[in-house]
């Protein structure tokens, strides 16, 4: 099945035309180091879209996102408030928890984006892909008041923090920016799977908006590294000899359970 989604797609054909792709345009002469500004988010079907979890579940009802955090803040039972006694910092708990959200995810690690790539080993008749975005352009198309703050904290990428010193909940984010924006933020690091993924969250300014359609429309911001069938079981097995495995990324007995299940099931 042809994968050719976009004029920005490259299919690489072995380990190291993968590994030569990720890094490409991360060399910085001025300072004479690789420091790349892409992000990276892995998937297992190369037609999958950037489509956030919100809209796979409440389609085109943005009015629902407000009473899902709205109880998800009310029931939760957490040890540590402070991880949500914000609107925001509470939508990034429910997202690492698996409530629907407008947030993605995504890696600053390309090896980490290949493990999602490739980790479903039920996918491995189909194509992968890997998303690779210039989170720092992204993030420099935002307007003020947001864009000034990047050039105060001299970042290039926003915290929780940052956004709150703005906008106390992300419906106020919609009415001030306005639909249409995307942005890339940093979470805090809630516990050991958020900081083993080397995390980040992509959020756009309106619920039911799909990133890849906002990309189409700039995309000198993006490039699909696309992974053939054929080639999964070599990455997997590479990824699994570097350590990049369930048992890391997913810290206690789920992630050893599932990189045990998979790592054992014959090739078929």
């Amino acid at each position: 099945m042809n994968c050719a989604i976009t004029s920005n797609d490259i299919r690489v054909n072995s380990w190291e035309e993968l590994t030569q792709e990720v890094y490409h345009q991360s060399w910085k002469p001025d300072l004479g180091r690789f420091r790349s500004d892409f992000a990276f988010r892995g998937l297992s079907d190369c037609h999958y879209k950037l489509e956030n979890s919100f809209v796979r579940n409440c389609g085109e009802r943005p009015e629902l996102e407000y009473h899902m955090l709205r109880n998800f803040r009310k029931y939760a039972r957490i040890d540590d408030f402070s991880l949500a006694n914000t609107p925001l910092r509470a939508l990034v708990l429910a997202q690492h928890h698996g409530l629907a959200t407008r947030l993605l995810d995504w890696t600053y690690s390309p090896y980490i984006a290949m493990h999602f790539a490739t980790s479903n080993t039920e996918k491995y008749d189909l194509d992968g892909v890997i998303w690779k975005v210039d989170f720092v352009q992204v993030n420099r198309l935002i307007p003020e008041p947001l864009k000034e703050l990047l050039t105060l904290e001299k970042c290039n990428a926003f915290t929780v923090e940052m956004l709150e010193s703005v906008f106390p909940t992300i419906q106020k984010l919609d009415e001030t920016i306005g639909r249409g924006h995307a942005l890339f933020f940093e979470p805090p690091s809630i516990d050991d799977r958020i900081v083993n993924q080397f995390a980040l969250f992509s959020v756009m300014t309106s619920a039911t908006s799909i990133l890849d359609e906002w990309l189409l429309k700039h995309s000198e911001l993006f490039r699909r590294i696309v992974i053939p069938a054929e080639l999964k079981w070599e990455i997997r097995d590479k990824l699994d000899q570097a350590n990049i495995t369930e048992r890391v990324l997913f810290p206690g007995l789920d992630g050893l359970a599932s990189w045990l299940k998979r790592h054992y099931r014959p090739k078929q």
